[in-house]
């Protein structure tokens, strides 16, 4: 087989194996599907959720429902699905990472606030795909779910119950399990236990190439971005999957003004956003 067409051979097995990765993270392989909608403890300004729960009862009839949508847009809390962030925003992931890789933008990957470990095993999956063997992914969590708000210092976080929400709190052996089904538990999975606070400072050090954070509330974003945003290359992503959240939204607008950062953030879907850094 001649070299361009053995190249373009291990392209596209690489790219069907990362797309089963994403559709497996999503359960989206198997039926029926395991879309469940419990009461979210979400405040009411978190996009379509109110609407999503009032209209679901009717929903859940209809032999014409769109499961496939519902999970594509990650607007469900799933049972078995190692990700609740749906296709798109998984989509967004890969794309970042693979930029990354091919432009050579230095640095390792992390997320924070990584519920059953979906979104990083999808990161380390796509570094093993391309046999990136000098990079790490950090995986940052409490193991606890949310914080309580601390309403004093982030009065932005009034009305948030999701600290409430049992769903939320995964265990790290339940995360270390998931990385394992896939065979990508190893030393290029690096785990952070504990509150953002706590924990980001003892990697503030470090330098990025892909920052993901799915941290909901204004005082967990806030503490993300302000122990790894200055860690971030210049090419690198700041991937903010709450963006649709009001308090997660207004702490990426004040950071942002803080520090003068002007790159124009892109939406990925109803709630998810990003933007490159340049300089």
């Amino acid at each position: 087989m001649p070299s361009s067409e053995r190249r373009a051979e291990i392209d596209r097995l690489r790219s069907r194996y990362i797309e089963l990765v994403q559709l497996a993270l999503t359960h989206m392989l198997y039926r029926p599907f395991d879309i469940r909608w419990d009461e979210s403890p979400e405040p009411d300004d978190y996009a379509g959720s109110v609407e999503l729960r009032e209209a679901a009862a009717q929903e859940f009839a209809r032999e014409d429902f769109d499961w496939a949508d519902v999970r594509a847009d990650g607007r469900d809390w799933p049972q078995y699905a190692q990700t609740m962030v749906g296709l798109k925003r998984l989509a967004n992931v890969r794309y970042c990472v693979e930029r990354v890789l091919a432009d050579g933008v230095p640095g390792d990957l992390i997320e924070t606030g990584i519920w059953r470990g979906g979104v990083v095993i999808l990161m380390r999956a796509i570094l093993d795909a391309y046999d990136d063997r000098t990079r790490t992914v950090f995986a940052a969590d409490s193991f606890r779910g949310v914080p309580p708000p601390n309403l004093e210092a982030y009065p932005a976080d009034t009305g948030s119950a999701l600290h409430t929400a049992k769903a939320l709190s995964i265990s790290r052996k339940e995360v270390e399990r998931n990385f394992d089904l896939y065979g990508l538990l190893d030393e290029q999975v690096q785990i952070l236990e504990g509150w953002f606070k706590d924990s980001l400072p003892k990697v503030k050090s470090r330098t990025w190439s892909v920052i993901r954070l799915d941290g909901d509330l204004y005082e967990s974003t806030m503490d993300a971005l302000t122990n790894l945003y200055p860690g971030l290359s210049v090419g690198g992503f700041l991937i903010v999957d709450d963006y649709g959240h009001g308090p997660c939204r207004q702490a990426v607008t004040d950071f942002r003004e803080a520090h003068g950062i002007d790159e124009p953030i892109e939406a990925v879907d109803w709630l998810g956003s990003f933007w490159r850094r340049t300089h």
